[in-house]
Formats: structure tokens, C-alpha cells, sequence
């Protein structure tokens, strides 16, 4: 027999979300927000001469490292607007934060101190932000002065405050999307660059094969392949290793209670998009610095190592590689802590069979938790190298390929989980008012 919780999930349809007052303003306000966002990505920089500038970018820069950029950011990069920077300085200050809470037994501390101290590091992350922030935007300012209608200090100064003004409101905007409205805010942000990018980025792999540049055949093979990779990735993301838990029988007065049998649900990939998302950032913060200082006339080292760690390179793949598997690891880490989880089962007298409670049983889902993660890790990592190495091959830019259908696909079934948990919600303050109306008339 299905429970309450499946009858109410098998009763959600669209009249049901239409009755849902709080999910609809919830909605309405993440659409209100991410509309604000696109916007935003449309207005240049002022100062610059916009005409020469995206000639120079479709020339060289946006070819290579540059269209990745500019995908996660919505475009903005390629219109150089207020919002080029993104939410990346963020991510990337995030990840420093909580490597710093490994280290230091300070941070770590705070890490301990519940809701007050998680809010002084979140204020200690915005402060690192500005500070990376403001290094990108003066590498950028430095980078586009070729463009700038009036070159110098005051030029400077203008583009680098108002990318690192950019930044700070989409932090503040995506917050504002966590607290009143639908999905994880920054998350969200970075979906909605990408999803405006994709008909573009379809469009000119298409235009590939019109005129000829790409084969049919080959055009077709991708197509299949992304489509199968869309489906692995929906499946890993739903897949989960289930450890069995067994509660004990209890006796109270004449009745017994007890002696379910439940499952511990692990994921396979754990950190979710997490570990692109921090790989990408802290991949592309330094080539972003590096390839903006040698269009400004940097020196020729920059220029070479720009190359080096250009996009299909050896070493981009290699380092990819590398971070992601350890943000697998780490964030996992972060997330789910086997001792707790231990103690928890301890607690209300739950056990794995087989298994000692306690020490052994933390040890135990280490144990598997270690090994789903190596296939977690390896999942990522294949997914988001497919299309840079389609890219080291053919010269293709499948900036749509494997990374960002992971995001979208990732970010999207976190959404729709949180929109049938605000509809199930509504639902049970239903069946609420009309038990207390029903016993009011009694």
C-alpha cells in the first residue's frame, strides 16, 4: 500500500499547482530575477567602443578559451557588459573558504558555531570576492584599453568598478532567488547564461555543416552523442547506492513497535555539479587575467603560457581532469560526514545488518561511500572532457557539450525537486484546513 507521502505525490497536477498562491509569486519572482540578470548582460561598459571590440573577440579571443567564458557568462563577455564577470569571482572565493575551514582552526571553528558562524564566513567569502573581483576587472581594463574611447586612469578605474559592482549585485540577486524564491540562486545564474547561449551555439554548429566545414556524417554523430550523453547524465544523476537499515523490534505495554526495514540512500555523484563548476572558475580565472593582459601588449610569457593552457591543449585537459576529481572528493567530504551519519542510526537504535553499530558502521559507509565517489568522479570528468577533446580534434566549439548539459540537467531536476516539495507542502496545508474545519463542525 502507497504512503500518505506517495498519495499526495501521485495527486500533484497542474490544478494543483494552479491553487499553489505561494509557489506562483515564488516563480514569478526567480523569473523577475533571472529577467533582470539578462538584461543586465546586454548593457556595455562605459567607455569602450562595442563595434571594435566584438570584431577583435570573434577574431581571436572568443575562438578559444574565450567562447567558454563567454558561455558561462551569458554572453556578456563577447558584449562586454556590466556583467562579464559573472558570479565566478564568488565560486572561486567559495572554494578558497572552504579549503581555508580544512586548514585553519579558526575557520573551522566558526564552521562549528551553527547559523552564526556559517554567516561570518558567507562574510568572509563576500569580502574575498570583491578582492578577486577586482584583480579580474583590472586585468580586463588593462586588457580592452586598445577599445576604450578615451584610454587611462579614469577608464580603469571606471570598468573596474562597475565588473566588480556587476558581480556583487548577481550575489545579492542570486541570494535574493535562494530566500524568496525557487532553486538555488548562483546555481540558477549560471543556468540561465547557458540556456540563453545554447540556440546560438546550435545554430552555428549547424551553419558548420551547411556550408560544408563540417561532414554530414560527423554532424550527426555529435548530435547522437550529446542526446546519449543527456540520458547518461539524467541516469547518474538519479542513481543512488541504497544501504539497508534495519530498526529493532521495542515493546510498549501490549504493542509492538519497531522492526522496519529502511535504506540509507548515497548518491553516486554526491557533489552534484559542484566540481565543474569550481574547476571551470578556477581554470578560467587565470586564463581569463592572462589572456586579457596579452591583448593589452603584456609580456611575451603571458601570451606563451596563455597557449599552453589554451583550450584542447594537454595541460587545460590534464588540470581539468585533476580538479575535478578532487572537488568530487572534497565537496563529498564537505557534504556528508560518515561519523555523524553513524551516531544518527546509533541513536535511534537503527543498524546496517552485518555491520557493528557505531565505529564500524562509519567505517562502513566510508567504505562505499569512497568507492561510489571514484565512479562519481569519473562520470564528471568523461562528461565535461568529451567535447575539449571534440574541440582538440576537429577545432570544434562545442561550448554546449558535456559541462553544460550537466549544469542544466543538474540544476534543472533541483528546481523541479523543490517546485513538488512547495506543492506538497501546499498540499498537506490542505488536508490541515479541512480536518480542522471537519472537526469544528463536529
Amino acid at each position: 500500500m502507497a504512503s500518505a507521502a506517495e498519495q499526495l505525490a501521485a495527486n500533484i497536477n497542474f490544478s494543483s499547482f494552479l491553487k499553489a498562491e505561494e509557489l506562483k509569486k515564488r516563480l514569478l519572482f526567480t523569473l523577475g530575477a533571472l529577467i533582470i540578470y539578462r538584461l543586465g548582460t546586454y548593457i556595455p561598459l562605459p567607455g569602450i567602443d562595442i563595434a571594435q571590440y566584438q570584431n577583435a573577440f570573434n577574431a581571436g579571443f572568443g575562438q578559444g578559451i574565450g567562447g567558454l567564458i563567454n558561455m558561462f557568462a551569458g554572453g556578456a563577455v563577447e558584449r562586454m557588459a556590466i556583467f562579464a564577470l559573472n558570479i565566478m569571482p564568488y565560486i572561486s572565493a567559495s572554494i578558497i573558504m572552504q579549503l581555508m575551514t580544512t586548514v585553519s582552526p579558526n575557520l573551522e571553528k566558526l564552521k562549528k558555531e551553527g547559523e552564526a558562524g556559517r554567516k561570518q564566513i558567507n562574510q568572509y567569502t563576500r569580502y574575498l570576492t570583491v578582492l578577486l573581483a577586482s584583480v579580474q576587472a583590472y586585468a580586463i581594463a588593462n586588457g580592452i584599453q586598445g577599445f576604450a574611447l578615451n584610454p587611462g586612469p579614469f577608464f580603469i578605474a571606471s570598468v573596474v568598478i562597475t565588473l566588480v559592482g556587476g558581480t556583487m549585485f548577481l550575489l545579492w540577486l542570486g541570494e535574493q532567488i535562494t530566500s524568496r524564491g525557487v532553486g538555488q540562486g548562483v546555481s540558477l545564474i549560471i543556468f540561465a547564461g547557458i540556456v540563453a547561449e545554447l540556440p546560438r551555439m546550435i545554430a552555428q554548429f549547424f551553419e558548420l555543416g551547411r556550408v560544408g566545414a563540417l561532414p554530414g556524417f560527423i554532424i550527426f554523430g555529435i548530435a547522437i552523442m550529446l542526446l546519449a550523453t543527456l540520458a547518461f547524465i539524467v541516469f547518474m544523476e538519479r542513481a543512488q547506492r541504497r544501504l539497508i537499515v534495519q530498526y529493532p523490534k521495542r515493546q510498549a505495554g501490549n504493542r509492538m513497535f519497531g522492526g522496519e526495514t529502511s535504506h540509507l540512500p548515497l548518491k553516486i555523484n554526491s557533489a552534484g555539479v559542484i566540481p565543474p563548476i569550481f574547476a571551470s572558475s578556477l581554470l578560467l580565472m587565470p586564463l581569463t587575467i592572462i589572456s586579457f593582459s596579452g591583448q593589452g601588449g603584456g609580456p611575451e610569457f603571458l601570451s606563451d603560457m596563455a597557449a599552453f593552457l589554451g583550450r584542447g591543449q594537454p595541460a587545460y585537459l590534464a588540470l581539468y581532469a585533476v580538479m575535478i576529481i578532487f572537488f568530487a572528493f572534497f565537496y563529498t567530504a564537505i557534504v556528508f560526514n560518515p561519523q555523524d551519519t553513524a551516531d544518527n542510526l546509533k541513536k535511534y537504535g537503527g543498524f546496517i545488518p552485518g555491520i557493528r553499530p557505531g565505529r564500524r558502521t562509519a567505517e562502513y559507509i566510508d567504505f562505499v561511500l569512497t568507492r561510489i565517489t571514484v565512479i562519481g568522479a569519473l562520470y564528471l570528468t568523461g562528461v565535461c572532457l568529451i567535447p575539449e577533446f571534440l574541440y582538440g580534434s576537429y577545432n570544434l566549439n562545442l561550448a554546449f557539450g558535456g559541462t553544460s548539459l550537466l549544469i542544466v540537467v543538474t540544476v534543472t531536476l533541483d528546481t523541479v525537486g523543490q517546485i513538488q516539495s512547495h506543492l506538497l507542502a501546499h498540499q498537506y496545508e490542505g488536508l490541515i484546513k479541512k480536518s480542522r474545519l471537519r472537526g469544528a463542525r463536529r
